[in-house]
């Protein structure tokens, strides 16, 4: 994969991730859904209205469309390993964030995904 191919999917990816972490401040900032048939309109307000979901939505929408153009560019056997960078980042910034624990088990994951990206970035 070349520099400027793989920064297109890092791009893509790190929209990608900052979308779930802009979704989880929104949910954070508004507590748990409601989805009973009484509270669904008023859950879709507060969804519809709460600047960290628009932003993860946004986020979502670019990181699509980035993520469109690295497919044109490279095999999908290589492109979308590399998703998996998301986890490695959202896990760290939702430590960093949002106080999430990162257990033993977790960084043990971690590592291996590290290990797996690299080596199919390399192939």
């Amino acid at each position: 994969m070349t520099i400027p191919n793989f920064i297109l999917v890092l791009t893509g990816v790190l929209l990608n991730a900052i979308a779930q972490l802009s979704l989880k401040a929104g949910t954070n900032a508004i507590g748990v859904l409601n989805l009973s048939r009484v509270e669904l309109f008023n859950t879709v307000m507060q969804l519809v209205l709460q600047p960290y979901i628009i932003g993860g939505i946004v986020c979502y929408v670019f990181s699509v469309a980035i993520w469109i153009v690295a497919l044109s560019k490279l095999d999908v056997s290589i492109a979308y390993p590399m998703l998996s960078i998301g986890y490695v980042l959202n896990a760290f910034a939702a430590w960093y964030l949002f106080g999430e624990v990162i257990t033993y088990q977790k960084f043990i994951g971690i590592i291996i995904i590290i290990i797996g990206v690299y080596f199919v970035a390399r192939s």
